[in-house]
């Protein structure tokens, strides 16, 4: 199956208007929204005016995390060979745990400067993440620089000639990996709001804890169709190191959250 991405929606004089930039864009504005709409339905008095200070900075912080990762976990051949591409994001090249990791960062100083509980936070913030994910995974298979080994079989995907998927491994179908992550994301949001309809309710922190370990374990596998990232140790990329990582600090934070939170996360039935 050929795919007709667009890098490009259109062309102001000599300004291209990329369709990683828009996409991009949408999904933080997207998940920014429902996170706001958590924020005044199942949070505290303030909380939503906190989100639209805390956006902007993580948003930051995000895009500084995100590009680091890229550059010099994922992809530091290149970027080390071309120095003058490491700044220049709207290219492409922005990784999802780079950009939990910054945000996560920025999260925390902010919370720590305001005297706020973390876990209170990241529970509301966590359907947003995951809407944000998927519809970042988008913005990266229009752009196709993220994409999927090949099948081996006429199954796949075939990206545009001008793609660094297509110049990787020309005709070749890819699996769409990229997307099906963006499906799986989806499916978790679901899962977690089937979750949160215990009577009992579940810990405060719970549902921050559900994306850490969930999440990555699926993007752990995922990684195995992937065809864009240098493999090492095990033959495991830098992403699958991440995600194992991400996943096991979830599980013990997950560990302290049940024995220890005496408060149940703001977005059980009890909050509604």
């Amino acid at each position: 199956m050929t795919v007709d991405v667009h890098s490009y929606w259109f062309w102001i004089g000599q300004f291209p208007v990329r369709s990683y930039s828009t996409v991009f864009a949408l999904s933080f504005l997207l998940g920014l929204g429902v996170t706001l709409y958590f924020a005044r339905t199942k949070g505290k008095p303030g909380d939503a005016e906190h989100w639209w200070s805390l956006a902007p900075l993580c948003l930051v912080g995000g895009i500084v995390g995100a590009r680091f990762w890229q550059v010099f976990f994922f992809d530091w051949g290149y970027y080390g060979a071309h120095p003058g591409q490491i700044i220049q994001v709207w290219n492409g090249g922005l990784s999802i745990q780079g950009g939990i990791v910054g945000a996560l960062i920025t999260g925390i100083i902010y919370m720590w400067r305001k005297k706020l509980n973390f876990f209170h936070f990241a529970d509301i913030a966590t359907p947003g993440l995951f809407l944000g994910q998927s519809i970042g995974r988008d913005a990266d298979f229009m752009n196709g620089s993220a994409y999927g080994r090949p099948t081996g079989s006429d199954f796949g995907v075939l990206f545009p000639t001008d793609t660094l998927a297509r110049q990787q491994y020309g005709n070749h179908p890819l699996w769409p990996s990229v997307m099906w992550e963006a499906q799986v994301d989806i499916i978790l949001m679901a899962l977690l709001f089937v979750l949160l309809q215990r009577k009992k309710g579940w810990p405060r922190g719970f549902a921050f804890v559900y994306y850490l370990v969930v999440y990555n374990i699926c993007r752990f596998f995922l990684e195995m169709l992937r065809g864009d990232s240098p493999r090492g140790v095990f033959g495991w990329d830098a992403a699958q190191w991440t995600a194992l990582a991400s996943a096991l600090i979830g599980i013990i934070v997950g560990i302290w959250v049940f024995l220890k939170s005496d408060r149940k996360t703001p977005l059980g039935l009890d909050n509604q």
